[in-house]
Order: structure tokens, then C-alpha cells, then sequence
């Protein structure tokens, strides 16, 4: 039944690594793989199968599918899980629990991966009646993608696995309290233009929600009818091209100082599909103080947790932001614009690519990567980072064009992210060209996924920034711990030889 529902939905690649209580559910597999209709990418460890399915659905905006094992093969998904939860990202996870009849006696493998994954999932279940299996599958991927994307778990028992039933998926959702695109409020919609409208130094962020409602182009006329410049958070960077004069590019912590300037400035803040997260706030008793929030926003959760608007629009953004459209008017801030010009100028010539170094630097080599792809103009380009100092330099030194062309793990900063990632982006997507930029640190993490690259003959490119330390983590000792390095300093192997291991070209 899990793979008729699976076709139904339209799914034609999973990553999962079998076990034996998830072995029924792969032994019904076998047809389905022989006639093309699903494709199993078998993974080294299940923690980078849910990367695989995170990756996959970011660069496609379908649902991601992974499959493990009870016991350790499930909660080996748990980080993933966690990074898809953060981000946004649509996953549904299939798990092998125990027979129904052993459930609470510590049986070889039982882990109650249901209670482990509550926290860090949208919705999870557990299957005990083979004749609840095809609806509680059809909720699962309805939770996942409708309304504020993020990952579901379905644990299977092993007995429900084995037992016959009739297949049936013609059912209507019907989940009372769930609401997942609630209706906006015209009134709050007026409010809102009515204070972009007396605006002197209007300001947008844009973040992740933005994307994931394919508002780019119509936030891009948003901002060229009022003339408003942008600031995007991390997840948000592509929402608009950064080439544009009204793009800053990324604010907060790690973010451009003009940006951040501005966020401090501006007397109208409109944030667009954003949660106002610890980076990008920094200290919420300074953040933004001269201004009036207008927050845009689908999850009534995230509304007033951490800043008090003084105007909320909330529901589904590829709602509200073109029925605001017609209800702004064409200005031009001419003054706030030339202003932030400058401060943007006054940065320029402090960036180290405008300096002449005698050793070969991570910002530079972003650029020349960013050079690089740009050449590829009939090609569909992706770059997935790692967490660390390397992610920091490809957001400020990659110039992003295009909406969703980087992927990377905002909210939960998972090192090892990038490499499993960025194989199901390319799953998804095979005439894409996919770079993958990581650390020396977080690469170790999981290079072991390397093999899936030749056993699915992937042409994902690699580039690993090799400092030879735990870069973020030594510049936080560096600041805040009297350069005490302890625990930073980090061995690798040789990764050109490594790769040849794997038979992989390498340099």
C-alpha cells in the first residue's frame, strides 16, 4: 500500500537505507523499481537520506520522501527531520516500527521514534491497522506541503506492513483545527498601504516565505512601484536579484553593514514571509526602533513571538502581495535611496577583493565560483552550502539572480548539510548544475554520500573551503574567548586522494 499511495502522489524518487522492520515495505518495492514508476537512491546513513529528501524538495517544491529501519535507522533522521522543520521544507518520512504486538517491551530495535520526533516534526503518526495505512499516507503528504511546509513521519509497525488490505486513496482530507491558508483581512491589507503610502524611508525584508509562495517578480514590482529597497534574511537571499539597485542583500549577523544600517533607519519596516529569527534581529530591544512593522506572514505562530507589528497581514503571500499591489501608490524616495547608496559605497572600499593578497582567499574563490556559473546563462544553476564561515561568504560574494538557487540550512545550522542536500537537488533536477561549497569541518560529517554520486552517476560539482580549522566556531573563540582555540584546530584527510577512492576527479 505505501507504494501505490506513494505513486499517487506523484512521488518517482525516495532515499532510504532497509532494515528489517522497514523490510516488508522494500520487499513490495521490488515491482515498482523494476517498471521505472519509483527510483530508490539507497544512502549510507539514514540521517543523510532526510538531507537527500530535504534537498530534493527545495530544488523541485515537491514533497522529499525518505525510509528507514526502526531504532537507529529512524532516529538517525532526527537532525534531518529538525532541518527540514526549521526551513520550511516539505518531507514526508516512512519509518519500520516493531510488530504491534511487542510495542512497550523494549523489543530488539523499538524506539519510540514517534515521541523522539513530536518536537522537530508538522505532524507524525503511528500506524497499528493496515486499513488506516492509505488516509493516514494521504494526510501525511497534505500536512507536509499545504499551508507552511515542513516534515511529517509515518512509523508503520511491521506487522500492519505484512497484513493485506484494499488499497483505496480516493478520500477527502478532512482535519478539523488545521488551517493551513487562513483568509487575510482586508482591513489589515489597508492599514498596511496606508503606511508604506506615507513612508519616507521605507524598507522590505524578504525572507524564505517569499520564495516558497513564488512571489519574487511580484515583490520585484512592489519595489520598483514605490521604490523600496530590499533586505533579505539567509533563506531569503535570491528573493530578489541582487544585481538590482534597490538590492542590499543580506542583513543581520552575518549580513552587509549598509544593510543592517538601514534596517536601523528606515521609519516603515515590511517584512515579507520572515520570523524575525535571533540572527537577523540581533538584540530585539534595538532592533529597528524607528519603525513601523508591517509584517506579511502565513503561520499566526510567528506573528508578535518575537516582534510586535504594528500592522499584520496574515495569510498565503501569492495572496496578499499582489492585492496590495494596486493599493500602493508610485513613489520615489530619492533622498533614502541616494543615502544608502552611500553607506553601501563607503563598504565597497573596505572589501577585501579590492585589495591585492599574496594567498588565495574563500571570498575570492566565491566570486571566480560565481564567475564561473554565471557562463552558464541556458543553465539551470544551484548551489547548496554547508553551515560555517564558507556559507557566510557565499551569500555576501555569490551574486544570486535567481529565486531558490541557493540552498542551504538556515534555521537549525547543519553542518553536513550540503553534500546530501545537494544530491537530491540533483536528483530532481539532472541537466542542473550543482555546486556544493563546504567547509573542511562539516564535509567530514558526511562524506561518505560521495558513493551515491558515482552509484547515480550525479555530476555534482564540490568545493571545499580547507582552512584547516572549524572556521565559525574559532572566530566566535577568536572574538568573545581570548583566542582560546580549543577544539577548533581540525585534521583532514587528503580530500584529492579521497575522492580518487570514490573515482571521483579532484584537484
Amino acid at each position: 500500500m505505501v507504494w501505490e499511495a506513494l505513486v499517487a502522489e506523484g512521488v518517482t524518487v525516495i532515499f532510504g537505507h532497509p532494515g528489517g522492520a522497514i523490510l516488508p515495505t522494500y520487499d513490495a518495492l521490488a515491482p515498482f523499481e523494476a517498471s521505472g514508476a519509483i527510483h530508490h537512491v539507497l544512502v549510507r546513513h539514514e540521517q543523510c537520506a532526510a538531507h537527500m529528501a530535504d534537498g530534493y524538495a527545495r530544488a523541485s517544491g515537491r514533497v522529499g520522501v525518505c525510509i528507514a529501519t526502526s531504532g537507529p535507522g529512524a532516529t538517525n533522521l532526527v537532525t534531518g527531520l529538525a532541518t527540514a522543520q526549521m526551513d520550511s521544507v516539505p518531507i514526508v518520512a516512512i519509518t519500520g516500527q516493531v510488530p504491534t504486538n511487542l510495542l512497550g517491551t523494549d523489543a530488539f530495535q523499538e524506539s519510540d521514534v514517534v515521541g523522539v520526533t513530536l518536537p522537530v516534526c508538522k505532524h507524525n503518526y503511528l500506524v497499528t491497522d493496515v486499513n488506516e495505512l492509505p488516509l493516514i499516507l494521504k494526510e501525511a503528504f497534505y500536512i507536509a506541503r499545504e499551508g507552511r511546509p515542513g516534515p511529517v513521519l509515518v512509523d508503520i509497525c511491521k506487522d500492519v506492513q505484512n497484513a493485506k488490505g484494499i488499497f483505496r486513496y480516493d478520500f477527502e482530507i478532512d482535519l478539523p483545527g488545521f488551517e493551513p491558508w487562513p483568509s487575510y483581512d482586508l482591513g489589515s491589507l489597508l492599514d498596511a498601504a496606508q503606511i508604506i503610502n506615507a513612508a519616507e524611508r521605507p524598507l522590505i525584508m524578504a525572507g524564505h516565505g517569499v520564495q516558497l509562495a513564488g512571489m519574487s517578480k511580484e515583490l520585484l514590482k512592489l519595489v520598483e512601484k514605490a521604490e523600496i529597497p530590499v533586505v533579505t534574511t539567509l533563506l531569503g537571499t535570491g528573493g530578489i536579484p541582487e544585481t538590482h539597485p534597490l538590492s542590499l542583500g543580506m542583513g543581520g549577523m552575518h549580513g552587509e553593514a549598509f544593510a543592517n544600517k538601514a534596517v536601523q533607519s528606515c521609519d516603515v519596516l515590511i517584512a515579507m514571509g520572515m520570523r524575525f529569527d535571533d540572527r537577523i534581529t540581533g538584540r530585539l530591544d534595538k532592533f529597528a526602533k524607528q519603525a513601523k512593522v508591517i509584517h506579511f506572514e502565513l503561520d499566526k505562530a510567528e506573528v508578535g513571538k518575537n516582534v510586535i507589528p504594528t500592522v499584520a497581514v496574515i495569510g498565503d503571500l501569492g495572496e496578499t502581495l499582489p492585492a496590495i499591489l494596486p493599493l500602493v501608490g508610485e513613489r520615489r524616495h530619492q533622498n533614502w535611496t541616494q543615502l544608502l547608496q552611500e553607506w553601501k559605497g563607503e563598504t565597497a572600499t573596505t572589501d577585501i577583493l579590492n585589495y591585492e593578497v599574496d594567498e588565495l582567499i574563500p571570498p575570492y574563490v566565491i566570486r571566480q565560483l560565481w564567475h564561473a556559473t554565471n557562463e552558464a546563462k541556458q543553465q539551470r544553476v544551484l548551489v547548496v552550502t554547508d553551515v560555517g564561515q564558507h556559507q557566510m561568504w557565499e551569500s555576501q560574494y555569490f551574486i544570486h539572480e535567481k529565486s531558490g538557487q541557493l540552498l542551504t540550512s538556515g534555521g537549525l545550522g547543519t553542518m553536513g548539510f550540503a553534500l546530501p542536500a545537494a544530491i537530491g537537488a540533483q536528483m530532481s533536477d539532472r541537466d542542473a548544475l550543482v555546486w556544493t561549497v563546504a567547509g573542511d569541518g562539516g564535509f567530514q560529517m558526511t562524506l561518505q554520500e560521495l558513493i551515491v554520486l558515482q552509484q547515480e552517476q550525479l555530476p555534482v560539482k564540490i568545493a571545499i573551503i580547507n582552512n584547516g580549522f572549524l572556521g565559525m566556531v574559532r572566530q566566535w573563540q577568536q572574538m568573545f574567548y581570548d583566542k582560546r582555540y580549543v577544539g577548533t584546530p581540525i585534521l583532514s584527510p587528503d580530500f584529492v586522494k579521497l575522492a580518487d577512492a570514490y573515482g571521483i576527479p579532484a584537484v
